[in-house]
């Protein structure tokens, strides 16, 4: 089972201004996004990453960027970004680019904090929908990236809050209505597994430490998850 790294873009010119961007183009990384991605490029930098994919928009394609210079630096193969439209921004339709003090005086706001799974924004596509293909596409992908560079390889996905909120709420197995109890913050990184008997969620919302640990022991394999350890097991050495 290969590991995936999820990787929020860093802070835009959006989030600190109280904009909803969406997919409105040309949004990037503010002086503080660039510093944070820089952050997390550099923890990354700790293992190889066999496969690095990225969110269409330029926030995430930025950070994305960040990553593969990390990689580049530690002396590891070069890794290019790929894009991938499955972990695009959630379309927020007639939302999109509107302030979100405008929003919370919107009838639908109830709705997206209390009950996401009924929530379809006009014009755009419904939080369902969203976290299907988000989490098609992730699972497709890391089917690949254990197939083509075995279970120990490692790789990363640069999204968006929504669509990693909702990755993490599938892993866990919440419900959509739940996911809002989940925090994503500007550029932190999650950690998931893919096991043959269930998804593991290694992390959540990290903003620093060493990543290290995940890299595998040389000469040895990481075993076919047996179950989840009662009491916890003893965890990486």
């Amino acid at each position: 089972m290969a590991t995936l790294l999820l990787v929020r873009h860093g802070r835009t010119t959006a989030n600190a201004s109280g904009l909803l961007a969406g997919r409105t183009p040309g949004v990037q990384l503010d002086e503080v996004g660039v510093q944070q991605a820089e952050r997390a490029a550099t923890r990354i930098a700790a293992l190889p990453v066999a496969v690095l994919v990225t969110s269409p928009q330029e926030r995430c394609r930025q950070t994305a960027r960040a990553v593969a210079s990390g990689q580049r630096h530690a002396g590891h193969p070069t890794t290019r970004a790929v894009t991938e439209k499955g972990l695009a921004e959630c379309d927020y339709g007639e939302w999109q680019g509107r302030p979100i003090k405008d929003l919370v005086r919107e009838p639908l706001w109830k709705t997206v904090q209390r009950q996401p799974s009924a929530a379809v924004f006009p014009g755009g596509e419904s939080m369902v929908t969203m976290q299907h293909r988000a989490v098609a596409a992730v699972r497709r992908l890391d089917a690949a990236v254990t197939r083509d560079h075995g279970p120990d390889a490692v790789w990363v996905a640069v999204s968006h809050g929504d669509i990693i909120k909702s990755l993490l709420a599938d892993a866990l197995g919440m419900h959509l209505d739940l996911f809002q109890r989940i925090n994503v913050d500007p550029a932190s990184v999650s950690i998931i597994r893919y096991a043959p008997d269930r998804p593991y969620v290694l992390a959540s919302n990290t903003h620093d430490g060493d990543l290290s640990w995940l890299a595998p022991k040389p000469g040895r394999r990481r075993s076919r998850s047996r179950g989840a350890v009662v009491g916890g097991g003893a965890g990486p050495a």
